[in-house]
């Protein structure tokens, strides 16, 4: 059974920053694109950053790119998202997800498996 579990989530000033982790079992994360997507309170989805399954390649939202960093330790199933120069817009529930495959579907919001989230505040 496939089972992502985020953690890392808090409340920091703007400016701050924060680590993510998502840790992975159930499937063969060394094979498998994955990402993270954020929503704010009463917004939708959105689609934040990709990582490839060797992490040589990575995508991000314009709203992150250049304050955030995608990477994974395959050797320990685990997933980060680090968070920089965080802004109070920054502030929502972040989900790690995929689809299981080595394609890496960036953009989306749709992926078929999810993490339970984990909240990040960004405020004063």
């Amino acid at each position: 059974e496939v089972h992502l579990v985020e953690s890392g989530g808090g409340l920091v000033q703007p400016g701050g920053s924060l680590r993510l982790s998502c840790v992975v079992s159930g499937f063969t994360f060394s094979n498998t694109a994955m990402s993270w997507v954020r929503q704010a309170p009463g917004k939708g989805r959105e689609w934040v950053s990709t990582i490839t399954i060797g992490g040589g390649s990575t995508y991000y939202a314009d709203s992150v790119r250049g304050r955030f960093t995608v990477s994974r330790d395959n050797a320990k199933n685990t997933l980060y998202l680090q968070m920089d120069s965080l802004k109070t817009e920054d502030t929502a529930v972040y989900y790690c997800a995929t689809d299981l495959g080595w394609i890496p579907k960036w953009g989306r919001n749709d992926y078929k498996y999810w993490g339970q989230g984990t909240q990040v505040t960004v405020s004063l």
